[in-house]
Order: structure tokens, then sequence, then C-alpha cells
């Protein structure tokens, strides 16, 4: 079955950097789109990057655009974001997506914390 298992999340000061990761299973990983969304506490759920089976294309959401890299290793099944410069607003919890057969697939998620 798929499954996807974030990772990476932690607490850091503004100006700081993380990159998360985000493991994939059950699936032919450079077959699908993956994708990067969060949720601040008491919000929506945002998406925040994505990027193609191939690596190739990539979209970064303009709320991120110039801090935040999305890239893949499709040998190790693994989809990265790194995240530079970071805000408290960045602070959040961020999850992994896949759609795969028409179903939509999550991570359990990382916090990640941005305060000083």
């Amino acid at each position: 079955q798929v499954r996807l298992v974030e990772s990476g999340g932690g607490l850091v000061q503004p100006g700081g950097s993380l990159r998360l990761s985000c493991a994939a299973s059950g699936f032919t990983f450079n077959n699908y789109a993956m994708n990067w969304y969060r949720q601040a506490p008491g919000k929506g759920r945002e998406l925040v990057a994505s990027i193609g089976g191939t690596g190739v294309t990539a979209y970064v959401a303009d709320s991120v655009k110039d801090r935040f890299t999305v890239s893949r290793d499709n040998s190790q099944n693994t989809v990265y974001v790194q995240m530079n410069s970071l805000e408290p607003e960045d602070t959040a919890v961020y999850y992994c997506n896949v759609g795969v057969d028409g179903f939509w697939y999550w991570g359990q998620g990382t916090r990640v914390t941005v305060s000083s």
C-alpha cells in the first residue's frame, strides 16, 4: 500500500533553515508528481510545492518563492523541500501528498516551528 513518511521538522530560529524529507513506498515513485502541503495553527491546508515525476518541472507557492526549493531523488523514492530564511509565518505541520489511481495519500506530517 502507499506509504508516505515525513521527517526533518523541528524548532528553528527565524532566518534558519530546515530540509524536510518524505520517503515514499507502495507505488512507482518516478511516475507520479509529489506535493508538499502545510497547515498552520487555525488555518486550512496550503499547497507549498509540487514536483513532477522526473523532477524537471516544479512549482513553489508565491508565499515561499525564493526561500523554498523542492527536489526529489527517484533512486531513493524520496522528495525533499529545502526551506531557507524561515519566518514565524512558516510555522505549520508539513505534509507530503501524492495522487495514485484516483486516491490522495498523505503522510502523518512533520511539525516545523519557527520561533526565537
